[in-house]
């Protein structure tokens, strides 16, 4: 039983994000799948790819600028995801 209870809190917490990809023309793009159960917005995935964007325009004293955020809800069994493209200007 201790094992199922330590399986399934791994589950909610495992989230897989990209990391900050270059793309071209001095636009990045981040992505992260949301571990959300349940229907619904992705905002604390929506919330961390923000963070790393500012974390890695930060390092150049600079800021983010949105150039696209794609968000797709969570839902039966599937996943919430955000993708954000991003300058730093």
């Amino acid at each position: 039983m201790k094992n199922i209870l330590v399986l399934f809190t791994l589950l909610l917490t495992a989230c897989s994000s990209t990391g900050v990809i270059p793309m071209d023309d001095g636009i990045y793009m981040v992505a992260k799948r949301s571990a959300q159960i349940g229907f619904g917005p992705p905002d604390g995935a929506k919330a961390d790819v923000y963070a790393e964007a500012n974390q890695f325009c930060n390092k150049a004293n600079q800021k983010v600028k949105t150039v696209k955020l794609d968000m797709t809800d969570s839902g039966l069994a599937k996943p919430g995801n955000v993708s954000l493209e991003f300058k730093c200007e």
